[in-house]
């Protein structure tokens, strides 16, 4: 989700919520403590140079009950990021606290904004000698050697 569509929904909630993947709530007593640009410039393991660039928001949450982030707030908190730090229209990963900093990707359901599971990738499969999908094997051409025993090469195992 890019910073101009979540700026496009916050003006029609009443009440910010944010669900954890499980589907579980973030404490409604959460901040977000940062909002800025992140801009990462390296070298993937086939050795082609990258840049990637990201928003990246921090969701936080501690004993501070009374605190609640509306929608028009965390509006003007973009805003100003926009204006200070001259962000540009990016997708937005979400930073938040489990037994490590997790972090997620962003979507909406309509109701609440979601944090989505992100995985780790090989960008240079071809260089590493990884196949772009797995080979399609139909198990009707294995054929089991006539003494009914596997032996190498057999096609049984």
């Amino acid at each position: 989700m890019k910073l101009s569509e979540i700026k496009s929904q916050l003006p029609q909630l009443n009440e910010l919520t944010f669900l954890l993947p499980d589907g579980t709530s973030v404490p409604t007593h959460f901040h977000i403590t940062e909002i800025g640009q992140v801009n990462k410039k390296f070298i993937d393991c086939g050795g082609t140079l990258r840049d990637e660039k990201t928003i990246s928001f921090q969701l936080w949450e501690d004993g501070d009950f009374d605190h609640r982030l509306g929608a028009k707030k965390l509006l003007d908190i973009i805003q100003l990021s926009e204006r200070v730090l001259n962000l540009e229209d990016l997708e937005v990963d979400v930073e938040y606290q489990g037994e490590t900093i997790g972090k997620y990707g962003l979507d909406f359901n309509g109701v609440a904004f979601v944090l989505t599971t992100k995985t780790t990738d090989c960008l240079a499969k071809e260089k590493c000698g990884i196949p772009s999908q797995k080979p399609k094997v139909r198990l009707s051409e294995f054929k089991a050697a006539a003494s009914g025993s596997c032996a190498p090469n057999s096609g049984c195992c």
